[in-house]
């Protein structure tokens, strides 16, 4: 069989020895991906049926202002209502 291509004898940086890494160990990578899925599935703050796994999902407590922006204003403008203004 080929062997993985070795690293060049300069000192390779730290991404491309992270890049030779996810090239050449393909399944360590799947598996990493394939794990960080289901652990964001458990976690998640939706209401998933993930049938019968158990589950922890992360507390959400924001509460969105939907309500109308409104600042008070002191102002003249002859002739004008506040309304208008």
């Amino acid at each position: 069989m080929n062997e993985p291509p070795k690293l060049p004898s300069s000192s390779p940086s730290l991404i491309d020895r992270v890049i030779w890494f996810c090239l050449n160990k393909k399944i360590i990578v799947y598996l990493l991906i394939i794990c960080a899925v289901i652990w964001g599935a458990l976690v998640a703050p939706f209401d998933w049926n993930t049938g019968g796994m158990l589950r922890d999902p992360v507390p959400v407590d924001a509460i969105p202002d939907i309500g109308e922006n409104q600042q008070i204003v002191f102002t003249e403008w002859d002739g004008r209502s506040a309304t208008d203004v």
